[in-house]
Formats: structure tokens, sequence, C-alpha cells
């Protein structure tokens, strides 16, 4: 009852005055009375008609708890609550009514859900919870508030879905090998491994503040660096000296750093390397850290990953890009083909709002 309950409140949430005051005074042809409860007469409020099949208020409050279940954290609160469901609620919908139209289609091209397929799902569902016959029964009802029958119309629902967008959304990503091509050439930074630098250091650090003795320490340090600088030009081993004299922490692996992606590196530092060859020793730069010494060790250019091993990647890539669109596009004939009837023209305006919504983000 407290699920049900919280379902009713987030749509008037949503759909606002126009629904509260149809709740208040039905119209007779928004309606439908159910008699599932053995002695009941429960009425039930019809959102949509798609195709002459029914979007009820009980389908999208059954949305509604679906996604609220599915959140990593479920609202704290009965404004957070309400939040969040203004905000998910017109997506929930339009997905309803966009499934139910796929359902649709599905069964006009003679699709379904055989026996044999059914008892395969029913079969892995208990071989992973190591379930018998009578405990999945009993764990549906249980947890999902489900029979095997109404699994069964969910799985079917699914398998409908998933095979009219393979059939006839996939169907229509088609990449030719000249398309691909140009994407590569086209978009080559984004498929060239970046150009890499091993360097070397020696640091001496300067003294921090100001006055006599930071000055004095400040002309140690260059003085030192001057003559480490002068040592390695005369042929002593870099990482030697780098060990013997530098400051930095890099002194213990011989003043080795990277190997590092050149574009890494402070503009600053980048330009200095960007004028050596490798085995060069640059000058004294006197840094916020100190005086520093460079050395390119080893140096890997930017190079272009062959076409031919990333051609697969840029077709998925590519594909994965245009679905939206080409899925907003079909469906879009789907709505375009079909007869759909509102019960509450607040709800029409919320639906089409975030259809247009949509196809605009998806490029349609």
């Amino acid at each position: 009852m407290q699920r049900r309950a919280l379902g009713i409140m987030v749509v008037v949430v949503v759909l606002g005055t126009g629904l509260a005051q149809a709740q208040s005074a039905p119209d007779e042809a928004a309606l439908r009375l159910s008699s599932n409860v053995p002695g009941a007469l429960v009425v039930e409020r019809i959102l949509v008609k798609v195709n002459g099949d029914l979007v009820t208020q009980t389908d999208l409050e059954e949305a509604q708890i679906a996604a609220l279940q599915g959140l990593p954290t479920p609202p704290q609160t009965d404004a957070e609550l309400q939040r969040v469901m203004q905000e998910m609620t017109p997506e929930l919908f339009v997905n309803t009514v966009d499934n139910m139209l796929l359902e649709q289609r599905g069964r006009e091209m003679g699709f379904s859900l055989s026996d044999d397929q059914f008892d395969e799902i029913v079969d892995g569902i208990k071989v992973e919870n190591g379930f018998d016959d009578e405990q999945l029964v009993a764990a549906l009802a249980q947890t999902e508030g489900m029979t095997l029958l109404t699994l069964r119309d969910i799985m079917e629902t699914q398998m409908l879905i998933q095979q009219v967008q393979s059939a006839e959304v996939n169907s229509r990503i088609v990449m030719t090998g000249t398309e691909a091509r140009e994407y590569y050439d086209d978009h080559l930074d984004e498929f060239t491994n970046p150009a890499t630098v091993t360097l070397r250091e020696i640091v001496v650090a300067t003294p921090e503040g100001t006055g006599p003795l930071a000055t004095a320490g400040a002309e140690r340090a260059a003085a030192t660096a001057e003559a480490a600088h002068a040592r390695v030009l005369d042929g002593e081993d870099f990482a030697l000296v780098a060990s013997e004299v530098s400051t930095a922490a890099s002194k213990a692996n011989g003043g080795q750093i990277g190997p590092i992606n050149l574009t890494d590196l402070a503009e600053a530092v980048r330009t200095r390397v960007e004028q050596l060859e490798v085995g060069d020793v640059g000058t004294v730069e006197q840094t916020a850290a100190g005086y520093q010494i460079l050395k390119l060790e080893a140096m890997t250019p930017a190079m272009p990953i062959e076409f031919d091993d990333i051609r697969a990647s840029i077709v998925n890539s590519v594909a994965e890009s245009r679905q939206d669109k080409e899925l907003n596009d079909y469906l879009a004939d789907l709505r375009a083909a079909a007869i759909i009837e509102w019960k509450d023209e607040n709800l029409r305006q919320i639906y089409e709002a975030f259809v247009a919504a949509r196809a605009a983000a998806s490029g349609v």
C-alpha cells in the first residue's frame, strides 16, 4: 500500500492540477473498470490510448517505483522525493509510450517469446539463484509481487523491443570502409599516441625567504648548479652527478623522470625540452624550486594508430553515436502512424515537450 500511494503522489506532483482535477471529476471515457478482485470494482485512470492499447496510471506508477528502486541513494525526504520524480517522470512516461509502440511493432512483425525461450530464461534464473520451481514462484511473489505469467509478459515485452531495434533500427546504422577511413582522417588526433619523453634532471634548491642569508644561499645554489652543469658537459655521467648533487626526489633514480607524455609537461618545461635533441643537456634554468638542469634521455614521437588496427573500434563508436538518432527517427515514424488518444491535455504537453527535447539532443 505504501508503494502504490507513493506512485499516486508523484503523478499528481508532476502532472499538476490538470490530473488532480480530473481525478476529482473523472471523465467516463478516461476510466477503465476492473473486476480482477472478487467482490470489488476498481476504477483505474487511463492516461493515453496508443493504437487501442492503454497506458494507465498504474503503468506509470510501476515505472516510477522501479526507477526509485534503481537509484543508488533513495530520496530521504518528501521534498527530495518530489524533486526526483519531477525530474524523471516525463522521461519515464515517454519511454512507457515508446516501448508500447515498439512492442506493437514487434507483434506486427510476428515476433513472440516461445515456450522454449521462456523455459530457458526461467531455468537460468533458477540456476543463478539456486531455486527450485516452488522457491522461484515464492521469490517472485515476495520480492517482485509477480507471478510466472507476469514474468513472461515482461520478458516478452523486452524481447520484442530488442528484436525490433535490432531488425529495424540497428540495421539502418551502416558505415562503409570509405566512411570509416574518412572519419579516421578527420579525427586523426583522437587516434594518435602522443609523443613521450624521458628526462633526467638535476635540481639545486634555493632557500625560501629574503634577506642576506637567503641571498647568500641562492648564490651558493647557483654556483653548485653551474659546477654540476660543467661536470656533465665535460662527460661525467648525468645520473651519477644527479644522485650526488640534486635535491629533488628524482635523485634516487639518477634524476630520471618519465617516460611522460610531452603534452603533460608544464609549458615552460615543454618549450625547453622541445629545443633539445636526444642526449642533449640543457642550460641551467632558474625555477620556482631552484636551479634546474635537464637532459633529454629518450623521446618517442607522436604516432598514429594504424587504421586497420582501429577500424572496428571506429565502426562501433560511430554506430553507438548514431544509434540514438536512428532510434528517435524510427520512433517518430511510429508515432506519426499511430493513433494516440490523450485523456489529459497536460500530460500530452509534457510528453511532446520531452520528445522534442530528446530529438534535438540526438540531432534528429
